[in-house]
């Protein structure tokens, strides 16, 4: 059935106009994001194709050239799809703006949008100033976390630039498990050491995984 066949109050972007996003189901808020479907099913019905095959989970990991490996999505909504789930990674971390950091729990809901799903390390730092606020979000490196990559030089050269007063350290486990390795710790070590000496505090380092995090500081590493 194509779309202009659907009963006009039927139809995707009706419902929203009459009864608002939340009344929509999943699919129906992706149709209107993709607009249009294909030669062979409307854009209703790819919706539930794609979110019942894949899920929003594993879509939101999915890079253009993955997602253009799926039936009946080219380059354009290949696009449009990554648009949506990044701005909504976005808006999740402006809600903390402004916001003190007071334990590793606000840390974890702070980037937990921006690192969740991700295929690779990533470590961040995040600088704060005299309240505890963050004042910028740094990514430092992408990959295997290495004491011979993160090096204390770069780190803190970022944090005298910035005027920081402290900072958190903070890295993703792709495998789910928040659990420190050996090289976690090593690096730890290092940049603490290396704040001492420069009078810029090292607060924390959580380690974020699939469903929680590890804290060094709460597991009294600090």
């Amino acid at each position: 059935m194509r779309i202009k066949d659907i009963v006009v109050s039927g139809r995707p972007r009706e419902r929203l106009t009459c009864l608002g996003a939340p009344a929509l189901s999943d699919a129906e808020l992706f149709a209107i994001i993709l607009k249009t479907g294909n030669r062979n099913e409307n854009v209703i019905d790819m919706s539930n194709r794609l979110i019942s095959k894949y899920g929003l989970e594993k879509l939101a990991r999915c890079s253009v050239g993955e997602l253009q490996k799926i039936n009946g999505i080219g380059p354009a909504k290949a696009c449009q799809i990554l648009s949506l789930f990044e701005l909504g990674k976005r808006h999740a971390s402006i809600k903390r703006d402004g916001i003190p950091i007071k334990t590793a729990k606000d840390v974890f809901d702070y980037v937990s949008p921006k690192l969740n799903g991700l295929e690779k390390e990533q470590f961040i730092v995040l600088h704060l100033d005299t309240k505890n606020n963050i004042t910028k979000n740094e990514i430092v490196s992408v990959g295997i976390l290495n004491a011979s990559i993160i090096h204390p030089r770069e780190i803190f050269k970022s944090a005298i630039k910035e005027s920081s007063n402290s900072i958190i350290l903070v890295h993703n486990h792709p495998s789910g498990d928040p659990a420190p390795s050996n090289e976690d710790r090593d690096v730890t070590r290092q940049l603490c050491s290396a704040g001492e000496l420069l009078s810029i505090s090292v607060l924390d380092h959580v380690i974020v995984g699939a469903n929680g995090y590890y804290s060094f500081k709460e597991e009294g590493c600090f």
